[in-house]
């Protein structure tokens, strides 16, 4: 009797000591990443906030450099100029990319799948793309020359139309989701009391959308804000802070003045963050377990007008690509319109790019694989594990923190963190590794989102099972959590390859001549006035990204035929 009583005394001992060694890895690695976040995040804010109010020497200098700054007309306009042309950007774009989404959630017209891949075409290409294309129809030889007048297309008004181009389909994202999470039995009663369509879209759609209006405004303002490309391109002498914070560091190397500049850039989007953060912890549930969703009648009036719309996007958007890609094909513009080869085999070849398109699907391909395991497991324990209470809301700060900093904030600050002699990271400088790393904290938040979403669906059930039968949580994160959540995992690496091989801001002031990047070889090429090989270049980089896209659909087709069928059954049930 005594025996046998004594035996459960022993068990929860050693379950407990099991237990506890498991989450006391889990706790290393989440402080190991936490840590590595914060480090790459904050160190080099940090040093750009000190650079500014020090001297070359390292002397403290107060406001010296601020007040030198807005002494300088030119520098002090820009603040001004990039306000007002994100300003223009943000309420162009964001109530046509609405429509867009009502066409594709509130009608029956056909092809939306096609039409929704079209207004994503952006995505895949560079942000300079919209310049160089824009360029070669209202540019001083342009095809439409004309329709300007005395007018020039170099200034605002070709930033402006360039970043509409590029920004369309961050909004249409933001839109086609707030826009799909309405209850269908709202519509039904108001259909049931007569409501008129107008009076339903005040009174039901834009109050159930307004957050999302909201928060694709800030990210719209944002982007427009601190994208470098576009008005390095086709700004000419219109100043935006973006082009000053590169004219001070590479063509003045006045680092000082940079970080002045820098500080301007981030306190208008840290602005923006503040007001996003604060909608959406206001933002409540539109979805209940009672909901039904919403299913859109035919109306021929209603459908034939959302398809023209549409179509009338999408046939902008092409004629936007299509310019760029047919100019790269032709031998000289405008004189000679035959077909050619020469743009591509003077880029890749005689201009020596093809190195730095090997460079930049190296670093995709980087960003693609430890960018996704170092967001999926930070994500992971962070959810899934107990424990550190006082440390999780730190690292949730971390992860969302990453989407308010500009790419040029971002890449500035790792060059004053990583170039001091006294780092002992500085070994990484110049080199594959800090492309990599100021990539992936670039374009962490968004993947962190993909991440947790994916996640909040497993219930927290598999855990506790897992725990009790003295499982590790590792093994529960090999074998149940990481089959579960392949295809997020897969739109996670997509997002990061897509994003690495077209980023510019983030990177340009980090690569060396052995890490030079596709992308910034498009910018220098045009700098050089080469703007036949910049539109090859950059039209590679959109084959590549669209091919590499296709390759991710297959594997997610074939994945969730291989380790999906559990959801098959679930909706057949």
């Amino acid at each position: 009797m005594s025996a046998v009583l004594a035996t459960p005394a022993v068990a929860p001992q050693r379950i407990s000591q099991r237990v506890h060694w498991t989450e006391r890895v889990g706790h290393l690695v989440l402080l190991t990443l936490g840590a590595a976040l914060g480090i790459a995040l904050f160190a080099p804010i940090w040093m750009i906030m000190a650079k500014s109010v020090e001297d070359k020497d390292g002397n403290f200098t107060g406001l010296t450099h601020f007040i030198e700054y807005f002494q300088t007309p030119a520098l002090s306009q820009s603040i001004w100029n990039s306000v007002w042309v994100s300003g223009v950007v943000t309420l162009v774009t964001v109530p046509a990319a609405c429509a867009f989404a009502y066409a594709l959630t509130r009608s029956c017209m056909r092809c939306k799948s096609l039409l929704r891949n079209i207004a994503l075409i952006p995505l895949l290409a560079p942000s300079l793309l919209s310049a160089i294309s824009f360029i070669y129809w209202f540019g001083n030889q342009g095809a439409l020359k004309s329709w300007l007048g005395e007018r020039q297309i170099y200034g605002a008004s070709g930033i402006v139309l360039s970043l509409i181009y590029a920004t369309f389909p961050h909004a249409l994202m933001i839109l086609i989701t707030a826009l799909s999470l309405t209850d269908g039995r709202l519509y039904e009663a108001a259909d049931s009391m007569g409501t008129r369509t107008l009076r339903k879209f005040f009174t039901i759609t834009l109050p159930a959308a307004k957050y999302g209006l909201i928060s694709a405004a800030m990210v719209v303002f944002t982007y427009a804000l601190s994208d470098f490309g576009v008005p390095k391109v086709i700004g000419g002498n219109f100043n935006v802070l973006a082009t000053d914070i590169f004219k001070l560091v590479i063509g003045q190397q006045d680092f000082a003045k940079g970080a002045v500049v820098s500080i301007m850039l981030l306190a208008p989007v840290f602005i923006t963050y503040v007001v996003d953060l604060l909608v959406q912890r206001r933002q409540m549930a539109q979805l209940t377990a009672r909901s039904v969703p919403y299913t859109p009648k035919p109306a021929r009036g209603f459908d034939f007008a959302m398809s023209a719309f549409c179509w009338l996007i999408g046939v902008l958007m092409l004629a936007v690509l299509g310019m760029a890609v047919w100019a790269s094909f032709i031998k000289l513009w405008p004189y000679d319109l035959s077909f050619s080869m020469d743009h591509y085999r003077m880029g890749l070849i005689e201009a020596g790019i093809f190195d730095a398109y090997l460079n930049s699907v190296k670093m995709a391909l980087w960003c693609a694989t430890t960018g996704t395991v170092f967001v999926f497991v930070c994500a992971y324990l962070l959810e899934k594990t107990r424990g550190l209470d006082w440390l999780r809301p730190w690292l949730r700060m971390f992860a969302v923190l990453p989407m308010g900093v500009p790419g040029l904030v971002l890449g500035l600050g790792f060059i004053f963190f990583f170039n001091h002699p006294e780092n002992p990271l500085n070994a990484i400088y110049h080199t594959m590794a800090i492309l990599v790393i100021s990539t992936i904290v670039h374009y962490y938040t968004s993947s962190h989102m993909t991440a947790l979403t994916a996640l909040k669906q497993i219930d927290n059930e598999f855990e506790a099972v897992s725990a009790s039968l003295k499982v590790p949580f590792f093994k529960t994160f090999f074998v149940v959590t990481v089959p579960v959540c392949l295809p997020a995992i897969l739109e996670i690496s997509r997002y990061f390859f897509v994003n690495a091989m077209t980023t510019i801001s983030a990177v340009v002031f980090l690569y060396s001549p052995d890490t030079m990047l596709a992308a910034i070889a498009i910018l220098n090429l045009d700098e050089a006035g080469e703007i036949g090989p910049a539109a090859a270049m950059a039209t590679l980089i959109v084959v590549t990204s669209s091919a590499v896209c296709f390759v991710y659909y297959l594997l997610n087709r074939f994945l969730e035929l291989k380790t999906q069928a559990w959801r098959r059954s679930a909706e057949q049930n």
